[in-house]
């Protein structure tokens, strides 16, 4: 075999496996991308439930704890409140405040409830977008960070992430007959080609 026949021979070999690498390269990139989206979609179930939680709970009162003068101390408190457009994108905000039941709760870090993570005997939850800090200058980011607020153990607020990949975080108040509906809209990106949204409804068992 001259070279000229190795030549030709190697351009048809070519010729047949460049489908082939082609369609593997194809394949291989959607999988990529199909195991983007189902990481975001965990991440995005998993805010979801941990803020439907917190809504549920959202003025809690703990009825063996609670005496007349403190419930009269806090009748007045809004134990739910939505701030609209202060995050990253505009963003919503989010924060609650209940009493501690007589069992084992956790706040939005998996932190136990207790009486020392309390402010005025009233534990606090919050969820909030802000830009993710870690982020070098100049860098596109994969959207926003979500960020958990609590209470520690002196009782003052600690910020915590809890996920990046957010782009948009709303909540919408909706018209119920015996309690308060929240509609919450969460979007998910990686910051290249993929953009999801979810939505939820929570409400709550504690506020009329």
């Amino acid at each position: 075999m001259n070279l000229l026949e190795c030549l030709v021979g190697l351009a048809l070999s070519l010729t047949l496996v460049a489908p082939l690498i082609k369609s593997s390269g194809e394949f291989i990139a959607k999988q990529i991308q199909y195991e983007k989206s189902q990481s975001l979609t965990v991440e995005a179930d998993r805010a979801l439930e941990l803020i439907g939680r917190a809504i549920r709970m959202a003025g809690y009162q703990n009825t063996h704890v609670s005496t007349a003068s403190a419930r009269k101390n806090t009748a007045s408190i809004d134990y739910l409140q939505v701030q609209k457009n202060n995050g990253y994108r505009g963003s919503d905000s989010l924060m609650v405040k209940q009493e501690i039941s007589q069992g084992v709760d956790f706040d939005c870090i998996g932190n136990t409830l207790s009486k020392e993570r309390t402010k005025n005997n009233l534990a606090q939850q919050g969820f909030l977008v802000d830009r993710q800090a870690s982020a070098p200058k100049g860098v596109k980011v994969n959207g926003g960070s979500l960020i958990c607020q609590s209470l520690d153990r002196q009782g003052r607020i600690q910020n915590t992430t809890l996920m990046n990949g957010i782009h948009h975080l709303s909540f919408e108040s909706l018209p119920a007959n015996a309690s308060k509906a929240f509609r919450v809209r969460l979007e998910m990106t990686d910051g290249v080609s993929i953009h999801q949204k979810f939505e939820r409804i929570f409400t709550t068992r504690n506020l009329l």
